[in-house]
């Protein structure tokens, strides 16, 4: 689901669609109030996603002017860049594109959707598209880091970049084709009950049967979205967890708190917003009793737990960038380049004191599965 689908589509999907089936058998209750519901999407959502907008572009756009600048550097063409950066450059990508439509939805909600039909299928479908794109691109992280540890210290198997590029490419096609639906239904549509207050919202909209078609989109969200990277980071992190059981005590120490601290966030950001949406798919399938407060708790606790979900793209550069210490070290390095010599002599030697302290504290194996990157 996306910042469109808030309100209008569980509470109307839960009143029986009474605006869209008049002549079914069922007998169509007096629709619930959802006004307190659009009163705090308007004071909520704008600022949240503005905050998340800000953060996510300044946190993305520094990790794509590192990896340019340690790129240029190498040599050997784009198959002798490492997985791990292919990899963070298109997550970096993938969480811009999304941050970009933040903006229009925070108008929609502190006024109404005003920007025609086009916009509102283009910018719904970049929204799925790189949502689902950037959480594959995690799991793709997090089997690059198992392959990175697991495997190369034992048999030392080479990686070859131009599969991650195949790889990169295929999860864009078919998020693509996920983001299908968006350009098909998504629809410029008038939401709330009294006249007076009713607005133009950008919305997933079904003529007909709409509860079966948000269940299943629910379901292909959930899958896809949440549950099937999870499983691919939970398995590798575990695997991670054992293979380190042999590294040095302080590294092991700085490597097991990057790994919890990659899937804690992760699961924090998302599952509380799917477990949302699994209720709501539930509700929909009468498998739970539904009801008016029983939807207000839905409408309130999905508004608020994607924007969890959504600040994920905010987090990303940190978790994957600034706790590396190779790219802090291309930061210094590209922010010398940028302000000159000048008062870079005291950090230079900081910078040197603490990068020879963590060299000493890895394992031979352990620096040659991270020198081929920049993020760690």
């Amino acid at each position: 689901m996306d910042p469109t689908a808030t309100t209008t589509d569980y509470y109307d999907g839960s009143d029986d669609d009474y605006d869209n089936n008049p002549g079914t058998e069922e007998v169509i209750a007096t629709p619930c109030n959802q006004e307190s519901i659009y009163g705090f999407a308007r004071n909520y959502s704008p600022i949240v996603y503005c905050l998340v907008f800000v953060l996510a572009v300044v946190g993305n756009v520094l990790v794509l002017c590192v990896i340019r600048r340690y790129r240029n550097s190498q040599s050997g063409g784009a198959c002798a860049f490492s997985l791990t950066d292919t990899f963070l450059l298109h997550l970096a990508i993938s969480d811009l594109l999304l941050a970009f439509t933040l903006p229009l939805f925070a108008v929609q909600w502190a006024n109404q959707w005003v920007f025609g039909t086009a916009v509102c299928k283009i910018s719904g479908a970049l929204f799925s598209l790189n949502r689902y794109s950037g959480i594959l691109f995690l799991a793709c992280i997090s089997f690059d880091r198992y392959l990175a540890i697991v495997h190369a210290v034992r048999s030392g198997w080479k990686r070859n970049t131009c599969h991650a590029q195949l790889a990169c490419a295929t999860i864009w096609v078919v998020c693509l084709g996920l983001s299908g639906v968006d350009i098909a239904f998504k629809q410029v549509v008038p939401v709330g009950h009294n006249d007076d207050e009713r607005m133009q919202v950008c919305q997933i909209w079904f003529t007909a049967n709409s509860d079966q078609w948000q269940v299943s989109l629910q379901l292909v969200s959930l899958s896809l979205g949440f549950g099937l990277p999870l499983l691919v980071m939970l398995y590798c992190y575990v695997q991670i967890f054992r293979s380190l059981c042999n590294a040095t005590r302080r590294q092991r120490r700085k490597s097991l708190r990057l790994i919890i601290s990659l899937v804690s966030v992760f699961v924090i950001c998302w599952a509380p917003y799917n477990c949302f949406q699994l209720a709501d798919s539930l509700q929909k399938l009468r498998v739970v009793a539904g009801g008016c407060d029983f939807n207000q708790v839905l409408d309130i606790g999905i508004l608020i737990t994607e924007s969890v979900g959504l600040s994920h793209c905010a987090l990303n550069p940190l978790l994957y960038g600034f706790v590396g210490v190779k790219f802090r070290r291309e930061l210094l390095k590209m922010c010398k380049e940028m302000l000159g010599q000048k008062g870079w002599v005291g950090i230079e030697r900081l910078k040197n004191r603490r990068s020879r302290k963590s060299t000493g504290s890895l394992t031979s194996a352990e620096s040659e599965q991270t020198s081929y990157s920049v993020m760690i």
